[in-house]
């Protein structure tokens, strides 16, 4: 029985920790504003800057969540994603990118140095968070909701490579799913956003 007490004190003081220490491993299973997420708004992320964001604040807007790279054949898809943030910014859309180095090694900077390299090179303003795990055993809570057939059964799926992107609705739910060699500024995902633009 006491085997049984000890075991609960430990899960409890390491859910603390977690809570208390967002830089911790055991942080990113508590990233979820709600123990049982149901939209992309019920989750907390770091931005680039190391300020823990609620993106709740984007409820109301269309969001298209991006796993980008810095070293990637498809960084060029900067700019385009950064004209389209700048076209329909102004309607309620955002860009949130996330970067990752899950795939060759693509994303091996920091975060100060993914946002010299985003700002200088293609004039990257649409917000941009900190590194993460977009799969595997330390894959992100957020992603791990994106890819979920239990949680997103329509458009769950590994991610196969950075640039994938998700298009998020003015309430959280997600509505498409792009794969990395479609282009942001491509005539379906423009179709795609300004669709549920249209939406309220």
């Amino acid at each position: 029985m006491w085997k049984l007490a000890v075991i609960a004190f430990i899960l409890a003081a390491a859910a603390i920790y977690a809570v208390v220490c967002d830089d911790c491993p055991l942080g990113a299973l508590f990233a979820a504003e709600t123990a049982n997420p149901k939209s992309v708004l019920d989750f907390k992320a770091r931005d680039i800057d190391g300020k823990d964001v609620k993106l709740k604040k984007y409820k109301g807007n269309v969001l298209l969540v991006v796993n980008v790279a810095s070293k990637c054949g498809y960084t060029p898809q900067y700019e385009a994603l950064q004209a389209t943030y700048t076209k329909y910014r102004d309607k309620g859309f955002y860009v949130l990118g996330f970067p990752a180095n899950n795939f060759g090694g693509q994303e091996p900077g920091t975060e100060t140095e993914i946002k010299e390299f985003c700002t200088s090179k293609y004039g990257v303003t649409f917000p941009m968070f900190a590194k993460i795990s977009v799969k595997g055993e330390d894959q992100d809570p957020l992603y791990k909701f994106l890819t979920s057939k239990e949680t997103n059964p329509e458009f769950a799926g590994h991610i196969k490579w950075n640039f994938n992107k998700f298009l998020v609705d003015r309430h959280g739910k997600v509505v498409a799913r792009f794969e990395p060699k479609v282009k942001p500024d491509s005539p379906e995902v423009s179709a795609a956003i300004e669709k549920y633009l249209a939406m309220k």
